[in-house]
This record gives C-alpha cells, sequence and structure tokens, in this order.
C-alpha cells in the first residue's frame, strides 16, 4: 500500500511529502472541511481560510461572524462553529498546539473519534485509525463485511485498526483515503489496478459494488414555511441573524414564519416582521438538508428608501452581502424574490 502511495499520491495542499508530517492545523482544518464534502468543493475554501487565519491562534482570535461568513457555501454550518470553537480551545488549553494524542484530541470541541485519529496519525506519526467514508468503502469490501450499515461501523473500525502498520501510520491512512477516492470508488470500482485486488474478499465473490452494505433509508421529512422578503428602493434587504445555538445557528437569514412539518403551518403574516403590502411571489424556494426537506413560499415587500429596520434587524444593500454568513437556502431564496 505504502508504495503504490508513494507512486500515486494526490497532492493536496493540506498534505505533507510521503513520509513526512503535516502541520497539524492543516491536517484539523482539511478534514473538518471534507465532512460530507469533496475534495474539489474544499480546496478554494482552505486555501481562503489559511490566508486569512494562518494558524489556529489566528483562528482563535476572530469573530464567529467573520468565520461564518468565510465559510458560507460551504454547507453543514455547525462545522465552521465546532471549528472556531476548537480552535479557541486549544489556544487557551494547549498554547496553541494541538495534543498529540487521540485521548487529549478527543477532549477538544468538535473533535470526533474520526478526526482525532487523523490528527493523531498524520501530524503526529501515531499508530492511529481514521475510518472515514472512503476508508470504510475499503475495508468493508477487502473483508466483505455482510452486516449492512450503519451497524457494520463498530466491526469495520476494528478491522482497519488491525491493519495499520507501525511505520508511517499517516501515509497508511492517507494511501486507504485515496484507494478509495481513485479506485475503490462506489460504482464501478477499478479493481484490475487496485493493490489489494489480490486480498480482497469482495472481488473474489465478483460483486465488489455490492459492499458496503446499507440498510434502507427512511425519506426525508418535509417541513414548510414562509419567508418575507423586504426590499427597499435602493435595493437592501431585510435580514437578521439566526440564534447562536440550532440549525444555521449565527447565519444571516430573510426573516420567516417557524419551519413547521408541512401541512401544519398557521397563518403567515402575524409572523411578518413589520406591516408592509406584502404580496406572495409565483413558486417556491427547496432546499434538502440533512435531515429534512424544505420548502418555503416567498413574499415581497416594496418599500421606500428611508424605511428603518425593526430591532434585531438591519437592511444589507447587495454589494454587502459576502461580508454576511448567507447559507445557500438564503442565496436560492434572494434569487427567487430577484433581490440579487
Amino acid at each position: 500500500m505504502l508504495a503504490w502511495y508513494d507512486a500515486h499520491r494526490r497532492h493536496l495542499p493540506w498534505r505533507a511529502g510521503p513520509g513526512e508530517r503535516a502541520d497539524p492545523y492543516h491536517v484539523f482544518l482539511s478534514e473538518i472541511m471534507l465532512q460530507q464534502t469533496t475534495v474539489k468543493a474544499v480546496i478554494p475554501y482552505f486555501g481562503a481560510f489559511l490566508a486569512r487565519w494562518p494558524t489556529v491562534r489566528h483562528l482563535a482570535a476572530a469573530p464567529l461572524e467573520e468565520v461564518l461568513s468565510q465559510w458560507a457555501g460551504l454547507g453543514y454550518y455547525a462545522r465552521a462553529r465546532n471549528l472556531h470553537a476548537c480552535a479557541k480551545a486549544v489556544s487557551a488549553r494547549h498554547a496553541g498546539r494541538f495534543p498529540d494524542d487521540e485521548a487529549a484530541l478527543l477532549e477538544l470541541p468538535g473533535i470526533g473519534p474520526y478526526t482525532a485519529a487523523a490528527i493523531s496519525a498524520i501530524a503526529f506519526g501515531r499508530k492511529a485509525s481514521p475510518v472515514d467514508g472512503n476508508i470504510e468503502r475499503v475495508v468493508a469490501r477487502l473483508f466483505a463485511v455482510a452486516e449492512p450499515l450503519p451497524g457494520a461501523k463498530p466491526a469495520i473500525r476494528a478491522l482497519a485498526a488491525a491493519l495499520v502498520p507501525d511505520w508511517r501510520p499517516g501515509d497508511f491512512a492517507q494511501a486507504m483515503m485515496d484507494l478509495g477516492a481513485t479506485i475503490c470508488t462506489p460504482r464501478s470500482p477499478a479493481c484490475g489496478i487496485c493493490p489489494l485486488m489480490d486480498d480482497c474478499a469482495a472481488r473474489a465473490q465478483g460483486d465488489p459494488a455490492r459492499f458496503p452494505e446499507k440498510a434502507a433509508k427512511a425519506e426525508k421529512p418535509e417541513r414548510a414555511g414562509t419567508a418575507f422578503l423586504a426590499v427597499r428602493a435602493d435595493g437592501a434587504v431585510l435580514l437578521r441573524s439566526r440564534p447562536e445555538k440550532g440549525l444555521l445557528g449565527g447565519m444571516t437569514e430573510v426573516p420567516s414564519t417557524p419551519w413547521e412539518p408541512k401541512g401544519k403551518a398557521g397563518d403567515a403574516l402575524p409572523h411578518a416582521p413589520l406591516a408592509a403590502p406584502w404580496r406572495p411571489l409565483p413558486g417556491a424556494v427547496r432546499h434538502v438538508f440533512t435531515h429534512f426537506a424544505l420548502e418555503l413560499a416567498v413574499w415581497r415587500a416594496d418599500l421606500p428608501a428611508t424605511a428603518a429596520a425593526p430591532a434585531g434587524m438591519r437592511f444589507v444593500l447587495p454589494r454587502d452581502f459576502d461580508r454576511e454568513a448567507l447559507p445557500s437556502v438564503m442565496r436560492k431564496l434572494l434569487a427567487h424574490g430577484r433581490a440579487i
């Protein structure tokens, strides 16, 4: 595996050379960003974060609002809040240096078993076994694990840990990640060029793409609401910040009704942020979150340029939207209402 990795290693901006140890801050930042997100999407964000906050101390000193704004568009915004909280903890508890073992890393906010193992192995050369989706797939096929996910996860983690060598464990972890990303892919794995093909039980069975087995997914529940798009004559849009805790915590939003189960929402107008000539726009905005799908009706009001924002809200000009932590669903909404 290591010989294959040295010959086929993906040159990603957060990696050190073969046999070298990566900067723990780079590993931490990249692994948090890569959760549920592709390498292609992460690379520009990773570069932008490092340019703005080159060390964990710089990130810890940044206001959360700036971090959320820089993160906007990458999705799963709890990761950005965890990233910031962890940076502050590393700065306060460990003088700006990441601890070098899994147990101490797990005590930091926002760091779970996978990220702790990745930092420990890749940055500090510890014999640790991070198991992401790619490694999970490789191991499930290598041993033809028949139990469906997610129930098979403990067994897969144990099997993965048994494979980790004493020598270059960080490179081995990255080799397994690359193998899953480039060869042992979810569909049509390239078994003929896989360095593990002779040992793969799933290949021997003739149907490697069958693994890992997955339990049937339940349908996502549907929620609905109404968003109130207030636009002044100068183009400024009424916005507010969401509560710090909960879905999209601390992000910027267009005021709306609560997002209720579809079919149970009441009258929308009592939730309007101000008295205005509201009119419903045709169509709706749909967005899929991890645990539910959302459909938002959009009502728009056109106001004079002198209109003042209610308490706790603000009018923001389109040229300043990039300074706001606007998640994808809100950018969709603004585009639907033709405010951008």
